[in-house]
């Protein structure tokens, strides 16, 4: 696996997110940004050890939010972040996202499928999922307003399980387990901030 030092990861940049409407908050306009973003010419692999602080570029990111049950009795996959996740920013945050940047190593056939490519491979890192499934994208998160969220632009996907049958693959995913939305809202404050964007506006 690639280290934050030498990893290449996919980014569009902030001006071409911008030249589509720029938004703070949560966006279910999918049909309108994400066709554009992924257009081949508006995307490239840059170091990540660049653009971890550049707000020059958005690195994008597929968020997987797990559900099962109909929407009034739905319940969420949710976790806390160990110290061995990715971002160091988000250790000990709770979230329901399940996902992470997207590598070169995710460019299998053409540049614009890399993103889904490594969607799933996040998932197959992060959980094992032991029931069908299907993915929707609905939704995505800006959140100009903090540090991380300045340099990254997240794919909100809504996981949709036949059971809920989900279980920790990787080690640093503590505390694991499916809750209600209002069950979550309870301990809103523990959350990070993508989490809590997606509870408000999904659920």
């Amino acid at each position: 696996m690639s280290t934050i030092s030498d990893e290449k990861v996919l980014v569009v940049p902030t001006a071409i997110f911008h030249g589509i409407g720029h938004f703070q908050g949560f966006s279910r306009e999918v049909d309108r940004y994400v066709p554009v973003l992924f257009q081949p010419r508006n995307l490239a692999f840059l170091p990540r050890r660049d653009v971890e602080r550049d707000p020059g570029f958005k690195q994008l990111i597929p968020y997987v939010v797990l559900i099962h049950g109909e929407r009034d009795s739905s319940r969420v996959f949710h976790y806390t972040r160990g110290e061995g996740q990715g971002e160091s920013r988000l250790h000990s945050k709770r979230s329901i996202g399940i996902g992470g940047h997207i590598s070169q190593i995710d460019v299998t056939t053409a540049l614009e499928a890399a993103f889904e490519e490594g969607m799933k491979r996040e998932l197959s890192e992060e959980v094992t999922i032991d029931t069908q499934f299907t993915l929707t994208p609905v939704g995505l998160i800006n959140d100009d307003e903090t540090e991380v969220g300045r340099v990254h632009l997240g794919i909100v996907c809504l996981g949709r399980l036949e059971e809920p049958k989900v279980r920790a693959r990787e080690k640093d995913i503590l505390n694991w387990g499916f809750a209600s939305p209002q069950e979550l809202r309870n301990n809103w404050d523990e959350f990070e901030t993508w989490s809590q964007l997606a509870l408000e506006h999904l659920f």
